[in-house]
């Protein structure tokens, strides 16, 4: 089967074909882990996850990079180089270390990857810790002529690479003081983007021969990638957000530094919105996973949700939007439940019809660029077919079915194949209430939390009152 995928770097929808055969080389911009991820942010990396899902069932193997963001100087508009650093005002409102700030919410985003079904990347690499490696790319571009010192900061000299802009449009000409660009006496143009940056008062330091300092933002993505990656990736992907400056810079950069293509598809996710606006921390009119689950949504339906509407469209989120995907998820697992199949039945050609054409759609839809919504319809439609087609079937076509609805989850990911199948789970779900309630006298929230997302995980949804905690199946 052949995938194709929207390249941003061209604006054409492309047949995907790796630069080593059958191996895939996949970085995903990802968290600031300042804060807890906001369901914008899931929406991202969700759209990574599915797309490295998809290429491994097409036989391709993946090797997946994302990078954890602890440190650099990230302004909500980073190309004006202003503003503080988010880790450093994180720190000063939690009272705490920046490297603890960023250890907490590093595990509270692997926590929310977990009970959202994400697998696991081959590495997580931390900025902080490829700083020697960040030094070394910025020394390089300074020796090439692409980057050049005033005091302590270092800049990327944007006149020396003519291709810059070719992903956003935002050519060097078209960029002009004074409307997107801060005017800063110490860039030889405005565009002109901080490698290395030099602040006394910035609170995470590190040593460089341009003195005590920090990286840029940009930077910092372009080495953690090509640390682990090499120098040529095939795909980059990002909130819509990301293409620019971030990522605009980080081909500049990436492809001065080595004169090879730095990455071959760029993937974007555009918006996820409330209320028709972007939804943003900034704007405060954010949802984290936490918040959605401590009001009774299970992961399982939160990332259906998420994932229901094609990647590339702004995307409007309703708690309505995730009642539904549960129900959808419910009918898959009410008709799991009863297919269990029957020794001497006889098998019936309109399942195994039902079943190859349901799974031909999914597939086509998929490799369509990921066009999820003609592939759910193709999982409910067949859910609709099996149900007027009635439960009694053979063992081979249960299996059939079963494996069907297999196959359709391990690209989806969203559960379709964890129901809960009738047995009693009252003892191991109050022995683990009984430990969170531990956990939570002992003030030891992470615990708490953990089985809080496990329960949830499984269907369970907790509830504390005055009486104490109360449990129910979604």
């Amino acid at each position: 089967m052949t995938v194709f995928l929207t390249n941003s770097l061209t604006g054409r929808k492309e047949e995907f074909v790796p630069r080593v055969p059958g191996e895939v080389r996949m970085y995903n911009c990802g968290p600031t882990v300042y804060n807890y991820a906001h369901v914008g942010n899931l929406r991202a990396f969700l759209m990574a996850d599915v797309l490295r899902r998809l290429l491994e069932a097409r036989g391709f193997e993946v090797r997946q990079v994302m990078n954890i963001t602890d440190v650099g100087h990230m302004t909500e508009d980073d190309i004006r180089d202003a503003g503080e650093d988010k880790m450093a005002v994180a720190a000063k409102e939690l009272g705490k270390d920046p490297y603890e700030v960023a250890k907490f919410f590093t595990e509270a985003f692997f926590a929310d990857l977990k009970a959202l079904n994400f697998q696991e990347a081959e590495a997580y690499p931390r900025a902080t810790e490829t700083i020697p490696e960040m030094i070394a790319m910025v020394e390089r571009l300074v020796s090439k002529g692409n980057a050049y010192v005033v005091g302590g900061n270092v800049y990327f000299d944007v006149a020396t690479f003519p291709e810059y802009g070719k992903l956003s449009g935002n050519t060097v000409a078209s960029l002009k003081a004074g409307a997107r660009l801060e005017v800063n006496p110490e860039k030889r143009h405005p565009a002109d983007f901080a490698l290395w940056k030099s602040d006394p008062q910035h609170i995470m330091q590190w040593d460089s021969p341009w003195g005590p300092g920090f990286p840029g933002w940009h930077i910092e993505c372009s080495v953690m990638a090509q640390a682990i990656l090499g120098e040529e990736i095939d795909i980059h992907t990002g909130g819509e957000d990301n293409r620019f400056p971030h990522h605009e810079c980080e081909i500049a950069q990436s492809e001065a530094a080595t004169g090879k293509t730095f990455a071959r598809y760029w993937i974007h996710t555009g918006y996820l919105q409330v209320g028709g606006e972007k939804m943003a921390k900034s704007k405060g009119n954010f949802f984290t996973l936490r918040d959605l689950m401590e009001k009774g949504y299970d992961p399982r339906a939160i990332r259906a949700a998420l994932i229901s509407v094609h990647y590339r469209q702004p995307m409007n989120l309703t708690l309505d939007g995730i009642d539904e995907a549960a129900k959808n998820l419910e009918r898959v697992h009410e008709l799991l439940r009863k297919t269990t199949g029957t020794d001497g039945l006889p098998d019936r050609p309109e399942v195994a019809e039902a079943a190859a054409r349901a799974r031909n759609d999914f597939d086509a839809a998929m490799d369509d660029d990921m066009n999820v919504s003609p592939a759910r319809a193709a999982v409910l439609a067949l859910v609709s077919e099996l149900n007027r087609a009635g439960a009694d079937l053979s063992t081979a076509d249960a299996n059939l079915v079963r494996g069907t609805f297999a196959h359709f989850d391990g690209i989806l990911g969203t559960g379709l194949m964890d129901f809960d199948d009738g047995e009693d789970l009252s003892t191991e779900v109050e022995a683990l209430i009984e430990a969170r309630n531990a956990a939570r006298k002992a003030k030891d929230f992470a615990e708490s939390d953990r089985i809080r997302d496990e329960l949830a995980g499984r269907g369970i949804i907790l509830s504390d009152g005055a009486g104490g905690t109360t449990w129910k199946r979604k």
